[in-house]
């Protein structure tokens, strides 16, 4: 692949990635579809791969570094993703991350009861289905799919 032909898919990728932010804002703060604690950390890869695509795009240093490091960040992503996914479906139970507040502070049992009683959005109830699919399946699917293109371009990069 030409470093023209990266650029392309790159730029592509970019506007992809955005668009797939851009919905899931849409769905959050149009269609009062509140996220549940595991859709909000499945944001991060999203908002990384902005970062390290625009510096590729810009800086041409350590661009097939940075390809690697895209291919791990959806490769976890994928992983969050399916976990999620999995939740949804019953394959596994809902974690500490999915049920509680924030575990950083040490509560009180007057707090903690009042936590509890609040109402928490579970990772295990799906609100939004696209073509009959939950956000979570479909965010397993594109993070595969984007680390597997993020890979073959780390491995064709400079080539021919």
């Amino acid at each position: 692949m030409t470093k023209q032909i990266n650029k392309k898919i790159l730029f592509s990728i970019l506007i992809f990635i955005s668009l797939i932010l851009v919905s899931a804002f849409i769905i959050e703060y149009r269609l009062n579809h509140e996220p549940c604690k595991l859709c909000l950390y499945e944001r991060v890869p999203y908002f990384l791969s902005i970062l390290l695509i625009i510096k590729m795009l810009f800086i041409k240093k350590y661009v097939r570094v940075t390809l690697l490091i895209l291919f791990l960040v959806f490769a976890i992503s994928s992983a969050l993703a399916f976990y999620h996914f999995g939740i949804e479906q019953g394959f596994f139970s809902e974690s500490l991350a999915c049920t509680t507040g924030d575990l950083s502070k040490t509560l009180s049992k007057e707090e903690l009861l009042l936590q509890l009683k609040q109402n928490s959005i579970s990772c295990k109830d799906v609100s939004f289905r696209i073509l009959g699919l939950s956000l979570a399946a479909i965010n397993t699917i594109f993070s595969l799919i984007l680390s597997v293109i993020f890979i073959r371009l780390f491995i064709y990069y400079g080539k021919n």
